[in-house]
């Protein structure tokens, strides 16, 4: 059952909120709350864990930090905050929880495609599973997303939304994408997020810029249709970047920075960390000229990383027959001398090694 109400992404002071959940069974999971803080103390988007800067439209919301399943006093903790930030949300908890009957929750089926599937046809197809999973107005992030983690651990956390299907909010669904195009080669992703002000409020909003055959588009989730997905027929990134200005201008939002990150690896097993901020713009300083030549160095810059080979990543059964890399307690360290340091102007001559050695994988701990 679905109960709906309040403003749009970023809106006039309505909070959305969206009951769609089916009660969980009880695990290890809890919430702890995150605080609004103001602007002038920090002018960053969250990042890490504790940070007091989460936000959803002005208004403080728990992060389950704890995993799936929930346990029982995270499941009342997100009903006790429904009722504070909806506007009948005593009377719309009784009900919803009073009510035995509901229907069945559909569960979204992850997109497949034919061979012909062009790559717009795919875009447009992760686009729709993620709009079946709903936007989540609860309150209550379900999923924790440190962008600290490497790649690899944010791939396993989007593998676990398409196993529960909840309902997820935007970082969560840009996560969501990488995952889903991680096996489309062509086609290049890169975070875009975006701060706007209203009414003496600041907004967050992030979605997956895409890059395709020289077209720029985005995947994502809002509560706002043209925050959200574009589809790939944008030009020049500065194309892409001013339609969603135009979108902000249409809710009487003025939009101040945009931050835009480097192409994600397609490397599943990436121990790599995205890089979520390689640009940041302060739109409402910059000319529009400026603005351009500043998108399209951050485009040279995009482009010139594809060239660039990832460091490469453990086979799984490499990964299984090494021990730990970590020296133990009681293992010597071993101290370069004065004269066993080379001096700069010497050139080192070059070893010749086995082919097993050239073809092996370094690790650096």
């Amino acid at each position: 059952r679905s109960v709906e109400a309040g403003e749009a992404e970023g809106g006039s002071g309505g909070i959305g909120v969206d009951i769609s959940v089916p009660r969980p069974p009880a695990g290890g999971g809890m919430l702890r709350p995150v605080a609004v803080g103001s602007l002038e103390q920090r002018d960053e988007e969250p990042e890490e864990e504790g940070e007091e800067e989460l936000r959803d439209g002005g208004v403080p919301f728990y992060v389950n930090r704890g995993g799936l399943p929930v346990d029982e006093d995270t499941w009342e903790r997100m009903w006790r905050h429904v009722a504070r930030i909806h506007p009948n949300g005593e009377a719309l908890g009784r009900e919803i929880r009073g009510n035995a009957e509901h229907p069945k929750i559909p569960m979204p089926s992850v997109p497949t495609y034919q061979p012909t599937a062009t790559i717009p046809q795919r875009l447009e197809a992760i686009q729709k599973y993620i709009r079946e999973l709903q936007y989540n107005h609860t309150g209550t992030q379900f999923f924790e997303i440190k962008k600290s983690r490497p790649l690899t651990a944010l791939i396993d956390i989007a593998k676990e939304m398409t196993r529960e299907a909840l309902p997820i909010k935007c970082l969560e669904a840009v996560i969501l994408g990488i995952y889903l195009t991680n096996n489309m080669p062509g086609v290049e992703r890169f975070p875009l997020s975006f701060q706007s002000h209203f009414s003496g409020n600041h907004f967050h909003h992030i979605v997956l810029g895409v890059h395709s055959g020289g077209r720029f588009g985005a995947l994502g989730i809002s509560r706002r249709e043209d925050l959200m997905f574009k589809a790939l027929e944008f030009r020049t990134l500065m194309d892409l970047v001013q339609e969603f200005e135009g979108a902000y201008r249409g809710y009487w939002h003025t939009l101040s920075k945009v931050r835009i990150g480097q192409y994600v690896s397609h490397d599943p097993h990436s121990v790599e960390q995205i890089e979520w901020k390689h640009s940041v713009l302060d739109v409402d300083k910059l000319t529009k000229e400026e603005l351009r030549k500043e998108l399209e160095r951050h485009t040279r810059d995009m482009r010139l990383k594809i060239g660039k080979p990832a460091p490469p990543s453990p086979t799984k059964d490499r990964r299984n027959s090494m021990g730990s890399p970590l020296r133990g307690p009681g293992s010597p360290v071993r101290r370069v001398s004065r004269g066993e340091r080379r001096p700069s102007g010497e050139k080192k001559v070059l070893e010749q090694k086995s082919s097993a050695d050239i073809n092996g994988y370094q690790i650096r701990v």
